[in-house]
């Protein structure tokens, strides 16, 4: 390797560049840009080996990527297809203006598809695929503002009709409405993925095009050439879940991911980096995270403009302009283009001398052009090895006079008449003028050559996008024979739910009809679930297999990773975890593949954190078990206030399909998870499952006799230890862990104070409320019937004296059932922050111990007047309760 080498003068360095420049040129010319490409690395490479560190460039010129020489000619009728965007462009305004019109403040947007249009249309006619063959087509995520330009393409299609479209935003009236946005729970039979809540729709999309790899290298379903398109803001490149997860495409070498970033350079109030371009931070992001990247900048119109400079100072001008005055030069019109954009340098002026400010104004951004964005979506198609996102250039309210590029343009919901009149010049929309005056919907006749075009070519491309199609599948539920093993209890042994669950999961995967379809997911906590047999079992999914090497393969549980791996093990991800779920739970509709996931995590770190992607997997009508582990407030010893869970069955209760359960037993948890693996997949219900699992070790009896216990547990309450000495004056309530101390309780009262209590099982106060409020309301909405009687009080028919609740979670748990049992409860619960201690101490701090129980049992009986308050004071002092003691949810 050369050292000291001499530093030629500056005015022989810029010779020696020239001279390269100029070979480097000539190498392009003869032997084309991809070998100039292998050279340059070529030479990147040599220079870190003799130690000379170039500038990293993330950022490349402010101009397209695919040079013009480059271009393939357009495919298409570019005339036919013009009037077609023409036609929807009007039906997606006039749905949106109509509906203001008449129901002021329904809301709606216009601007945004406005600047999605063409990027949609190219892929419309061109790209998304609605089926490959026999197997499902290209998955496509909206971006959610843009609803009505699809729903305004449905209508042409003949998939809406009109009164759907008069009806947008109205879905509680008579005739068929359309929902704001993409919602799969509100129309199931058209769209695929809820995206509005923006950031949710990248993430989920990142990971759905990663377990598509993962079914194909698993054989579970056929690999095609299909492709996961996600149409994202630039804007929403703020949302951390838009790019947080995108080191994964690259990864994971997702060639079948594209990205396509509608940069129209506004967020929903101003300019999304006023100060700087939003499509140069983008590029680096994305290259910086080994994406292809491919800029859509300007459109075909800027092409001779570029031919004739031959300075650069074009590209130079654009350059010295940040996003600001971009979008100023937008709204503006191009008189004030001239003036500050070209009139900066006197031969830019002279390059437009020719131009009208007319012309100048209608200048088009790369993303309104079709032959710009078709050429973009084939390279993006045609890239193997990894992810592709495409940046296009657009204008936000694109083609609205009043709004064009102007920070109020989010919030436009109709126009002005004439604002309608300039709208169909602008476009030459070819709606009959009664038509355009009225501002209603409008398409032509069946037969009319831009509908028959259309047909066609979504014909060609496998079927309509988007469209939600669930085909019957079959699926064999395991009986209750299956889970025997665990309704018999754990013969004396001390484990834990976690370590029960694991074992039930064990045996699942090894089942020969549904083995195969098991998703179990974790977010690198495996070890601490006891998940290393498991591991060992099936393996860890890995899309390049292992390529080391473990430290323990020489140990009987090593780590493994294989490339037809079942595990998903996610890192240190919620967000991408709950991502992953939700490919998997909706695997049923998208691929026609009841897969079944189980995702094992912190309970802690479960809805409070992915909250929002709980309920868009709730409304893409997902599938399958969140199991919530480590649970509990105070069996979650020594972790302290960030760790413990007293809460999570509260946000999971405010979603109307998730069924939640708080098991104390095996056999409890077999019939929990035997019911959701029948209910949901072999019933094909649309709900999925919240069920807690704790860490504590403890000895699990064998399910009680009777027939009537099964049905308690999934209903959510039934009595587990009926008082030894006589009839009880008091029932206890129990539930998850918490039911150890209420059993204790049981047992002091009955020996210390001679006060008989049943003991009741609580599985689910969720479930018992939900029948509760159900026959509430069915008793309200027929005065005239015999009153119905809730589950809750048939259960305790008979069962005399006050309820004492304890739970592992908040008050208001058991609380929920105050308005069916009055002045009986008495609450118990883990209100307030958790603390770094052993379980003992913990519950003795929130007041869920078996002492807490029984002096809160003396207590009520103190006030009904059938126990002496002596009684009780003596048991708070003996039992060592401090009664002066500070409320530990003000802690």
């Amino acid at each position: 390797m050369a050292t000291n080498v001499a530093v030629p003068p500056v005015s022989d360095l810029q010779q020696e560049i020239a001279e390269w420049i100029e070979a480097f040129d000539e190498m392009i010319v003869a032997e084309g840009p991809q070998q100039g490409a292998e050279l340059m690395t070529a030479l990147r490479q040599r220079a870190r080996e003799a130690g000379v560190h170039a500038e990293n460039e993330l950022a490349t010129p402010y101009r397209n990527t695919i040079p013009k020489h480059d271009e393939v000619p357009y495919p298409g009728d570019r005339d036919m297809e013009k009037r077609i965007e023409a036609l929807i462009r009007w039906n997606a305004m006039a749905m949106v203006h109509g509906q203001n019109k008449k129901d002021a403040g329904i809301g709606g947007h216009i601007s945004t598809y406005s600047s999605l249009a063409t990027l949609l249309e190219v892929g419309f006619n061109h790209f998304f695929h609605g089926s490959y063959g026999d197997q499902p087509g290209d998955f496509v995520y909206f971006q959610g503002h843009a609803s009505p330009g699809v729903y305004g393409r449905a209508f042409l299609e003949g998939r809406l009709s009109e009164e759907h479209l008069l009806n947008f935003r109205h879905e509680l009236r008579d005739h068929a409405g359309l929902s704001s946005y993409p919602h799969p729970w509100l129309m199931q039979d058209f769209w695929q993925f809820p995206t509005v809540s923006m950031g949710i729709g990248p993430l989920n999309a990142i990971y759905q095009a990663r377990f598509m790899k993962y079914l194909e290298n698993r054989s579970l379903i056929a690999k095609t050439d299909r492709k996961v398109w996600a149409f994202v803001g630039d804007g929403e490149s703020d949302e951390v879940d838009t790019l947080g997860a995108i080191t994964l495409g690259a990864r994971e070498n997702l060639d079948n991911l594209i990205f396509v970033v509608n940069c129209n350079l506004q967020r929903l109030d101003g300019p999304v980096r006023g100060n700087k371009r939003i499509i140069d931070e983008l590029e680096g992001h994305f290259r910086g995270c080994g994406w292809n990247v491919i800029k859509v900048v300007w459109g075909s119109d800027w092409d001779a403009l570029f031919e004739q400079d031959h300075t650069g100072l074009l590209l130079k001008r654009m350059e010295e302009c940040v996003d600001g005055d971009f979008q100023a030069y937008k709204a503006k019109g191009g008189a004030y283009l001239r003036q500050h954009f070209f009139g900066k340098y006197p031969e830019l002026l002279t390059l437009v001398k020719d131009y009208t400010d007319e012309q100048l104004g209608r200048l088009h951004r790369g993303g309104h052009d079709p032959l710009k964005v078709y050429n973009a979506y084939k390279k993006a198609v045609e890239h193997k090895g990894g992810p592709t996102v495409i940046l296009a250039k657009t204008v936000k309210g694109y083609g609205f006079a009043t709004t064009e590029g102007r920070n109020a343009a989010h919030n436009e919901k109709k126009l002005t008449d004439e604002g309608v009149v300039a709208f169909v010049k602008r476009f030459d929309i070819p709606v009959p003028e009664e038509q355009a005056a009225a501002g209603k919907p409008w398409k032509p006749a069946d037969d009319a050559p831009e509908l028959k075009y259309m047909q066609e070519h979504r014909a060609n491309l496998g079927g309509y996008i988007p469209r939600r199609e669930v085909k019957p599948f079959e699926f064999a539920a395991p009986s209750m024979d299956f889970f025997k093993e665990w309704l018999g209890g754990s013969k004396g042994r001390a484990v834990s739910t976690t370590m029960v669950f694991v074992a039930i999961l064990r045996a699942l995967m090894k089942d020969k009809a549904i083995g195969k379809l098991i998703v179990p997911i974790v977010p690198d906590e495996g070890r601490t679930f006891g998940m290393e047999s498991a591991v060992k079992q099936v393996g860890i999914y890995a899309s390049e297999g292992q390529k080391y090497i473990p430290h323990d393969s020489d140990v009987l549980l090593s780590y493994r990773e294989e490339k037809d791996g079942q595990i998903l093990e996610e890192g240190i991800t919620e967000a991408g975890s709950m991502a992953s779920f939700t490919a998997a739970g909706t695997a049923y509709a998208n691929y026609n593949l009841p897969s079944v996931p189980f995702y094992m995590y912190y309970s802690m770190f479960g809805f409070q954190r992915i909250g929002d992607m709980a309920w868009a997997f709730a409304d893409s009508r997902g599938k399958g078990f969140l199991m919530g582990g480590t649970a509990g407030r105070t069996t979650m010893l020594g972790e302290g206030l960030q760790h413990q869970d007293g809460h999570s069955h509260v946000l999971s209760s405010t979603i109307p399909t998730c069924i939640s359960y708080d098991p104390a037993f095996a056999y409890e948890l077999a019939v929990v998870l035997q019911d959701g693996l029948k209910r949901m997949y072999a019933d094909d219900e649309q709900i999925f499952y919240y069920v807690t699992m704790y860490n504590e070790d403890y000895i699990h009896p064998e399910m009680p006799a009777g027939d009537n216990v099964r049905e308690g547990i999934l209903r959510g309450l039934y009595k587990f230890k009926p008082a030894a000495k006589g009839a009880a004056t008091v029932q206890l309530f129990g539930s998850g862990t918490i039911l150890n101390e209420v059993l204790k309780a049981q047992e002091i009262l009955s020996t210390k104070y001679g006060v008989e209590a049943d003991v009741w099982s609580v599985p689910s106060y969720i479930e018992v409320r939900r029948d509760a409020l159900d026959v509430e309301r069915w008793n309200r909405l027929h005065p005239a019937e015999k009153e119905k009687q809730p589950y809750l009080l048939q259960a305790l028919t008979g069962s005399n004296g006050p309820i004492i609740a304890a739970s592992d979670y908040m008050k208001v748990m058991p609380d929920s059932l105050a308005p069916w049992l009055g002045s009986r409860l008495v609450t118990l619960g883990t209100d307030g922050f958790g603390r770094s201690d052993n379980r003992e101490h913990l519950r003795r701090h929130f007041e869920v111990d078996a002492a807490a129980v029984v002096t809160a049992t003396l207590s009520k009986l103190v006030r009904e007047g059938s126990v002496k308050a002596k009684v009780a004071q003596k048991a708070f002092a003996d039992l060592g309760i401090d009664t002066e003691g500070s409320d530990p949810s003000k802690k």
